[in-house]
């Protein structure tokens, strides 16, 4: 039997790149650049290049990989292997990238929304170890959910279940997957910065500044970390932008809490290095807004792996489509 696995966890900025067993363990990892402008092949060649580095220093040859899980975001049509112009790979258009896989590495590869991914990831190897019923979300530059649901991954009839930052929360409030006011709107790593732009300008028409807040000078490149290191700083604009996006995080929790009557929310990304700031917000929010008896089993989790979670969801793409779930 092959016993090894390769996985790719695309990202807009950074290409993640995993070796690991059929088992699940992590043997190896390494990161580099996705530069999408530079076209698709390029970004795979590069990949075939790191995997071939990882293998040698591992000692082990390519003939010895069962399969390749590719984790990336949407939209994307799994059972074709396509991507369709995601919003950070947008130049790439539609890209057959299970077929160029194939082609550069002679191994069968699988590919999988990144937030059913890391569902995956976060069940068998995370926060959510031993249960039944998640639900996984991204809070990272968008949001996706991933559904675990009577211990399986729910995809849905056209492989489109959990995108719960299309959900508009709000009348109006920052875009977010094309809808102002969408629960991606208010929690995400392109909505902080736009609902920190909507305060601002709220203040400036009222006659008041945001004073000493990092957003000032420049709200044109200002980035979630920024707002995320103000408000741990005391920054009070930082900390109501962080409140607001509290409030609304418990909203949509607790729309998915009473639909699905999940035990586990598992956050990722900005709440699992920001959770003391958007818990209080968001536990008030559920108590509030969710059935008491349904919000009295589920448990909000930050993710717990980490950095590693995107090499841990690649890696149990394929590991789910060879049956070692």
């Amino acid at each position: 039997m092959k016993d090894y696995l390769v996985g790719m966890d695309i990202g807009g900025t950074k290409t993640g790149v995993a070796i690991g067993t059929r088992s699940g363990r992590l043997i190896a990892s390494a990161r580099f650049p996705t530069t999408p402008e530079r076209g698709v092949d390029r970004v795979l060649a590069r990949f075939k290049i790191v995997v071939d580095e990882l293998l040698q220093k591992q000692g082990i040859a390519l003939a010895e990989v069962e399969a390749v899980g590719i984790a990336c975001g949407g939209p994307l049509d799994r059972a074709s292997g396509r991507l369709f112009a995601p919003p950070n790979l947008a130049v790439w258009g539609e890209a057959p990238v299970v077929e160029l896989v194939e082609e550069r590495l002679g191994v069968k590869a699988y590919l999988e929304n990144d937030a059913n991914a890391g569902a995956l990831a976060e069940w068998k190897f995370g926060a959510a170890r031993g249960l039944k019923n998640v639900i996984f979300l991204t809070f990272g530059t968008g949001l996706g959910a991933g559904l675990i649901l009577d211990g399986r991954l729910y995809r849905g009839a056209s492989d489109l279940a959990g995108e719960a930052g299309h959900i508009r929360l709000a009348d109006d409030g920052p875009l977010g997957y094309g809808k102002n006011g969408s629960f991606e709107g208010f929690c995400s790593g392109g909505g902080l910065p736009g609902l920190a732009r909507m305060i601002a300008a709220g203040e400036a028409k009222n006659g008041r500044s945001a004073g000493s807040s990092p957003w000032e000078q420049d709200l044109e490149h200002l980035a979630a970390h920024d707002i995320v290191s103000a408000a741990k700083a005391g920054d009070p604009a930082a900390q109501k932008v962080m409140s607001i996006s509290a409030r609304y995080l418990g909203r949509g929790i607790s729309i998915l809490i009473d639909l699905l009557n999940p035990e586990a929310v598992v956050i990722g990304s900005i709440f699992a290095r920001a959770e003391s700031l958007l818990r209080p917000g968001m536990e008030e929010e559920i108590k509030a807004e969710a059935l008491e008896l349904a919000a009295s089993k589920c448990k909000v989790l930050p993710a717990l792996l980490g950095e590693e979670l995107g090499y841990y969801a690649s890696l149990s793409v394929a590991m789910e489509a060879l049956g070692e779930f």
